[in-house]
């Protein structure tokens, strides 16, 4: 089984949207898939939250089955632990480089294999939550048609 992390600032918006996002695109398209998807931050100040209440909202409305999520910052043990790590912005990348020794080369942009978007912009300063799970959506089956 392979082990798939998304990650973004607090786990409340972006990270846990890829992981059910993620979660949804694979029972949907594969029936009963080989991975463990999960989300987590680089930053400490939402630990314990549950996802926002725009972006809850926003899956919900999509019709996202949608799991206890608590938000907790990753550790090198989660990185130690897993197959692929995708981040949605370069200020993650930068709190990963303080966080995270990517000895592997694991962690990649979400956007990695996608063309045409750059990166996930935080919808908690923008308000464009529809806009970000469109575009989170994208890269995720960019994601699963490369790896």
């Amino acid at each position: 089984m392979k082990k798939i992390v998304f990650i973004c600032h607090g786990s409340i918006c972006r990270s846990p949207a890829a992981e059910f996002l993620a979660k949804d695109y694979l029972n949907k398209k594969l029936r009963g898939f080989d991975y463990e998807i999960s989300s987590l931050a680089t930053s400490l100040e939402e630990i314990g939250n549950d996802i926002y209440p725009p972006m809850k909202n926003e899956l919900i409305k999509r019709g996202i089955k949608l799991e206890h999520h608590s938000a907790r910052r990753i550790t090198q043990s989660d990185y130690d632990s897993s197959d692929y790590l995708f981040y949605m912005d370069s200020n993650n990348k930068k709190y990963l480089d303080r966080l995270i020794n990517d000895k592997d080369h694991k962690i990649f942009p979400i956007t990695y294999y996608s063309k045409r978007i750059s990166e996930i912009e935080d919808p908690w300063y923008t308000d464009r939550y529809s806009m970000v799970c469109d575009q989170i959506l994208e890269c995720i089956k960019d994601i699963f048609d490369n790896i």
